[in-house]
């Protein structure tokens, strides 16, 4: 049970887009020693999908991976497996590899393991059906026209509320199948730099702000994911849990995500990978099904800090449509350009004592200790966020309205009673878990005074907790663990990037979080590239290393 201590320091922020493992909290206030036998198995009401099926998943491809032979494959997996996008490029242009043989690999392994069998992970929702022939088309492009953007080739994933024109966008949800869509300003920003869009990954149903019960990482689309480093012990963390399971067990080079308070943090640091949550309107949230306008945004979820870098420059752009875009992108940054560049001289990081009792958080700051960073330890402020799920009510039920009309797609839904309506049809198959979030939405009301209230205080407070200590303090940033934090961050507006920082004695993963203030993500990502050289803590899970 999640004791009511850790329940009033983390408010509403366990019920959004990540539902905190009580674990996780508690790690936040005492030291656990957990072992291999004293974890127990999650008891999942439901795991795998009634609505993806092999044959039609695969009829795309089925003659081109019948083709691709195991030699083919052993050349390409020295080549690209747990290989950075520098690396992957560096062998193409060598002539070692190319982008059709790229997006091949990646599709043999999400054949051999994501859906069939003892190590079935539920990571990938749906395939991009024209895959390998736009691969091709970059190999032959790319002879005439050698100087391309970094991300040029390489196949992306994206979490299945973001929209594709030719992959259905369903945010896992039964009313949304085969919803047919535009795409959306980040898809059309990677398109336009030469990525090559991999598939849809599986999330936490609607981003996590469904049902009360389910657990993180399922949707009724996509079934549940699991967890590659125990599947079905460790959480996926959520929402965007899809996203970080693939690319953490190389299903894909790299993913975006999307985060409201959490949702890109919590199963990048479950899945001991990298994620950056953006201040918002850094990256366009137009084309993606919304939580909430005030704190939604996407952001990439990568294996290194460099591609987290060079995924995000080439997302990034001014989107008219989104009001957030419009202010936030004025000089827009090549953040993969100078990632090397900086160091941690006079660079002071604050430490909240609490989290000292944290063996594998005590050994990374004692690393940016070491490193040259300036460690400063510190109380931190007790702030209450109020009305947290109230502002997410409140917000989605417009902000839902809004992408259903102007960038929903063929399904003729207005709002949320319609989808509610749509899965009281058949609750047993469309909503096994209930919608209880769902309700709570239709059922939340305020007049305009009371709802502009409610986002101030909130603003006020989250700034309040960081920006006490980080002015009396003089810090650069703050050092949290995973997505304890998640939620101050997201209602000030604070950009945060967590990356691997280790195990536990049970082997679970666990990430070290820097939160930084707004458009400072070019300072989080050389940050965490200095910290990622030194402590080289990424272990792929060994289960999907072949």
């Amino acid at each position: 049970m999640l004791k009511k201590s850790a329940l009033f320091l983390f408010g509403f922020l366990l019920i959004v887009s990540c539902k905190n493992d009580p674990k996780e909290i508690d790690n936040s206030e005492t030291e656990i020693q957990s072992t291999q036998d004293s974890i127990e198995e999650i008891e999942y009401k439901v795991v795998d999908s009634k609505f993806i099926q092999k044959d039609s998943f695969w009829k795309n491809f089925e003659a081109d991976l019948e083709n691709f032979s195991e030699d083919r494959y052993k050349v390409l997996y020295d080549k690209v497996f747990e290989k950075s996008i520098p690396e992957i490029q560096q062998a193409v242009k060598a002539g070692d590899i190319s982008y059709e043989e790229i997006a091949l690999f990646y599709l043999s392994r999400i054949n051999a393991y994501d859906r069939e069998g003892d190590l079935s992970l539920n990571s990938i929702i749906s395939l991009n059906p024209n895959l390998l022939q736009e691969a091709r088309k970059k190999d032959e492009e790319l002879k005439s026209n050698p100087e391309q953007h970094m991300i040029y080739g390489i196949p992306v994933l994206l979490k299945d509320n973001i929209n594709t024109a030719n992959i259905p966008t369903t945010a896992g949800a039964a009313a949304l199948q085969n919803n047919k869509v535009e795409d959306a300003f980040i898809v059309q920003r990677l398109k336009a730099n030469g990525a090559l869009i991999l598939g849809k990954a599986n999330l936490s149903e609607w981003a996590n702000f469904f049902c009360e019960d389910c657990p993180n990482g399922f949707s009724t689309v996509g079934g549940q994911t699991l967890n590659p480093y125990k599947r079905k012990y460790f959480d996926t963390g959520g929402s965007s849990s899809g996203s970080g399971v693939a690319v953490s067990a190389n299903f894909a080079p790299v993913a975006v995500g999307s985060e409201t308070s959490g949702s890109i943090l919590s199963p990048a640091s479950q899945n001991s990978v990298v994620g950056l949550k953006p201040t918002i309107g850094l990256l366009s949230r137009g084309g993606i099904v919304p939580i909430s306008s005030t704190l939604d945004t996407p952001g990439p979820m990568t294996k290194s800090v460099v591609d987290n870098a060079i995924l995000l420059s080439a997302m990034t752009g001014k989107d008219s449509r989104d009001f957030a875009s419009v202010k936030a992108n004025k000089n827009p940054l090549d953040y993969f350009k100078d990632l090397k560049t900086a160091d941690y001289s006079g660079i002071r990081f604050g430490v909240m004592k609490t989290l000292m009792k944290d063996t594998l958080y005590k050994k990374a700051v004692a690393e940016l200790r070491a490193a040259g960073a300036e460690i400063v330890e510190y109380e931190a402020p007790e702030v209450n966020l109020p009305n947290f799920l109230r502002l997410l009510n409140l917000d989605m039920k417009n902000d839902l309205s809004t992408y259903f009309k102007e960038y929903g797609g063929d399904k003729n839904y207005k709002d949320i009673q319609d989808v509610i309506d749509y899965n009281l049809k058949d609750s047993t198959a469309r909503a096994p878990y209930g919608q209880y979030y769902f309700f709570g939405i239709v059922n939340d009301s305020a007049s305009t005074k009371d709802f502009a209230a409610i986002k101030d205080t909130l603003s006020t407070n989250g700034k309040m907790f960081f920006d006490e200590p980080m002015q009396r303090l003089n810090l650069d940033a703050v050092l949290s663990i995973n997505n304890y934090h998640a939620g101050y961050a997201a209602v000030a507006h604070y950009p945060a990037i967590t990356l691997p920082m280790g195990y536990s004695e049970s082997g679970e993963p666990k990430g070290l979080t820097i939160i930084a203030k707004p458009f400072e993500e070019q300072k989080l990502l050389q940050w965490a590239y200095i910290y990622e050289k030194r402590a080289a803590a990424r272990k792929p899970p060994k289960a999907y290393d072949e």
